[in-house]
Formats: C-alpha cells, sequence, structure tokens
C-alpha cells in the first residue's frame, strides 16, 4: 500500500483534497453551527430540520441533474467551479440574516459539499484506476475520516474566538483562494488506467463488456436492488448525528463524553476503508455486500439498550467501519459493473439516492420522536433492518456472478478482463 500511494501520489492527492473539503457541507460540520442558526434566525428544531430536508433534497435533485458534468468537462475546470460556488454558498451562510437566503445557502452547501466534491473526486479515481481501483478509492475516501478528525476541533475553537458568522467567512477564503486553485492544478493531468492498452485512454468496460448509460442502468434489475444498499448507511449514519441530543436527553448522557467517540469512528472507518480497499482488488468489489452493513446493524442495535457512556462510543466505532466500507465499495463496484464511459451520469443517480437518504433520515426519525418514540428505541429496527440487508446482499450476489460469467471457466471480480 505504502508503494502503490508513493507511485500514484499525484493522482490519488486532488482525490484525496476533495474529500476532505467535502467536511465543510456534511451534516456533522453544519451541525456544530445549529444552536446559533436557530437562535439567529427564531427556528425551532421542527423548523430547522424541516429547512435542512427541503434543502438536501434540491441539492439531490440538482446533482441528478449535474452530475453528467464529470463525463463532459475536464475534471479541473468543473472542481475549481465547484470550489467557487463551494465558497459563494459559505459566505452567504456567513452574510445573510434571511431565512430563505439561509435555505439557498444550505442548498449550495450540501450540493457541493455532501454531492459534488465526493462524486468528482470517485469519478477520477473509477476512470484513472483499474486494476487497484480498490485501493485507490481506500485512500481517497481517507480524506473523509481525516477532516472528522481534525476540522470539529479547529471549528469549535474558532466559533468561540471569532463567533459563527466569521468562520464562515474563513471557510469561503479557503475554499474560492485555497482550495479552487490546488484543485485546477491537481486535476490538470488524468492517468491512463493499468490494462487500457496503448490508446486505451481512460475507459475500461463493465459488465459484459459494455459501457452502461444511466438509462441502461435503470432499465437493469442490479440498480434496483442496490437501492437500499445505498440508502442505509447515509440514512442510519444521518439520523444517529443528527439526534445525538435526543439521544444525550434520553440516557444522561453529557454530549462532551459522548464527543469522544468521535475519533474512534474516524479510525475505524480509516482501517475498514483501507480493508475494503484490498478486499475489492483481491476478491472483487461485489463480495462486500453481503458484510457491509453488518458492522452497523450490531452498532445502531447496542445504542438502545446502552446504560454507559462506553457503549456509545462502540456503537460510533462500527457505525464508521460500515461508512468506511460503503465508500470504497460504491467507488469500486459502479466502475466494474457499469464501466466507466458514463461513469460520472451513472454515479451522480447513485450519489442522488445518498444525498436524499440523508435528507429525509432526519425528517422521519423526529416524527417518530414528536410521537413518543424516542431515538434509542428506534435504533433498534434500523439494526434488524441492516441485517436483513445482509441476507438479500448473498441473493444479490448470487445473481451478479452467475450474470457476469456467462462463459466456463474461472470466475474473476465483476468488470474482471478475465470473466
Amino acid at each position: 500500500m505504502i508503494a502503490f500511494l508513493t507511485q500514484n501520489l499525484r493522482w490519488l492527492a486532488p482525490g484525496f483534497l476533495l474529500t476532505f473539503a467535502s467536511a465543510f457541507g456534511q451534516t456533522w460540520f453544519i451541525a456544530l453551527f445549529a444552536g446559533e442558526i436557530k437562535a439567529v434566525y427564531g427556528l425551532s428544531d421542527g423548523g430547522w430540520g424541516s429547512l435542512y430536508t427541503l434543502a438536501t433534497l434540491v441539492a439531490a435533485g440538482l446533482l441528478f441533474l449535474r452530475g453528467a458534468l464529470a463525463d463532459t468537462m475536464p475534471l479541473g475546470r468543473l472542481a475549481a467551479g465547484v470550489a467557487l460556488a463551494f465558497a459563494l454558498a459559505a459566505a452567504l451562510m456567513a452574510w445573510t440574516s434571511s431565512p430563505w437566503l439561509l435555505g439557498l445557502a444550505l442548498i449550495g452547501l450540501r450540493f457541493c459539499g455532501q454531492g459534488m466534491f465526493p462524486h468528482v473526486a470517485l469519478t477520477a479515481m473509477g476512470r484513472w484506476f483499474r486494476a487497484q481501483r480498490g485501493r485507490a478509492v481506500s485512500l481517497v475516501i481517507l480524506g473523509h475520516a481525516f477532516g472528522e478528525m481534525v476540522i470539529p476541533l479547529i471549528t469549535v475553537a474558532a466559533i468561540a474566538a471569532l463567533g459563527w458568522r466569521l468562520t464562515w467567512g474563513g471557510v469561503a477564503l479557503m475554499l474560492a483562494l485555497g482550495l479552487a486553485p490546488a484543485a485546477a492544478l491537481l486535476f490538470a493531468r488524468g492517468r491512463a488506467p493499468e490494462g487500457g492498452g496503448e490508446g486505451g485512454g481512460e475507459e475500461a468496460p463493465g459488465l459484459g463488456g459494455r459501457h452502461w448509460s444511466r438509462a441502461d442502468a435503470l432499465g437493469h434489475w442490479l440498480l434496483p436492488a442496490l437501492l437500499p444498499f445505498l440508502l442505509t448507511p447515509g440514512f442510519v449514519g444521518t439520523v444517529v448525528y443528527f439526534h445525538q441530543s435526543n439521544i444525550s436527553a434520553v440516557k444522561g448522557w453529557a454530549q462532551a463524553e459522548m464527543a469522544r467517540g468521535y475519533p474512534v469512528y474516524a479510525a475505524l472507518a480509516i482501517a475498514a476503508a483501507l480493508f475494503a480497499g484490498w478486499a475489492c482488488d483481491r476478491f472483487g468489489p461485489e463480495r462486500l455486500l453481503p458484510v457491509f452493513l453488518l458492522p452497523m446493524a450490531l452498532g445502531v442495535t447496542l445504542i438502545g439498550p446502552a446504560g454507559q457512556v462506553g457503549l456509545w462510543i462502540a456503537a460510533l466505532g462500527l457505525l464508521g467501519a460500515t461508512q468506511g466500507m460503503a465508500s470504497a465499495l460504491w467507488g469500486a463496484l459502479l466502475p466494474a459493473v457499469y464501466g466507466t464511459r458514463h461513469l460520472g451520469a451513472v454515479r451522480s443517480l447513485a450519489t442522488t439516492v445518498m444525498v436524499v437518504s440523508t435528507a429525509i433520515g432526519p425528517g422521519i426519525t423526529g416524527i417518530l420522536i414528536d410521537r413518543g418514540i424516542d431515538f434509542p428505541r428506534q435504533c433498534l429496527a434500523m439494526g434488524i433492518w441492516c441485517l436483513g440487508l445482509g441476507a438479500l446482499g448473498l441473493v444479490v450476489l448470487r445473481r451478479l456472478r452467475l450474470e457476469a460469467a456467462p462463459r466456463p471457466g474461472p470466475v474473476g471480480p465483476v468488470g474482471d478482463p478475465s470473466t
């Protein structure tokens, strides 16, 4: 892994940069400002949650409409343009006093940060790497975990020292003056994947030796079968973060004690991502489908009966393991199955589903809390759901591998030229 990193740092660095900077549009980062935002704009918990859900759904729609730009625009120009739009949204958070403009700022943050930054990064990795795509993806998505380890501490200190609006202003300046030119420079030169052959460019076919368009993918059985797997990690992870205050109130835990779980979450996400990247290259990414949700199933189930904050920390670690594996899985599986020619369009569809899951989660679980079903009790149902998907993953795996091996001979990973 170290040799691979040093040999390919030139192409891994831009992807890592975007996943790291995507932090500024993630739920956990925006939630750091929730108290101040609700106070300034006079929003209740329900009003804030509803506005956030609506903004995220609009961002998901924009991603679906514009995600295919990764197939038609040079990635350097696209990444720089998204960074500037991201900076504008952060500046709007710092400046506006209007709830309507707050909603517009949230749309921009969610579209650019949660949506386009990871989308561009993983599209590039899927296109630039083939034989070691899993390793490339697993290293690039470490940007998420490093952001979760480093940025919250800096942000909390900045809010205390400068105030929440100036902190957003600082984010806007970093994105506009630092990240946008860096992204344009680092994405300027692509990489031909191993095994592509002379003149092979950056394209590698997927299932059946085809390059699947988004319409092709929508008409095939696999994509609907993958939908619950795409939805679940984002849904569960987001609601656990979003409803920490409810968990704290129900359990009687101090949120400062609960915060000790974040380094554990990040550490296990990193370890799981690296393992999953190796496993994707060695056995095929589809082999992870039956198992990647099992740590989340155990973790979210622990929250319900947990009487000590130590079990919360363990639960967060298990959720981190699933999130690390999930990112590596989708980064490797989608190009392996659907090819790379239309990867931006196909990935935008999958990413839209993930973003929608993070939008609907707080709304649904919040309504249940209002109706007397506290969040720890909801966690048991989510754990059972994750276990059920593990069983479904076995069915999907069997059918997918049968379809990927239409002729006799040894069966390799899905999308492998040997199949």
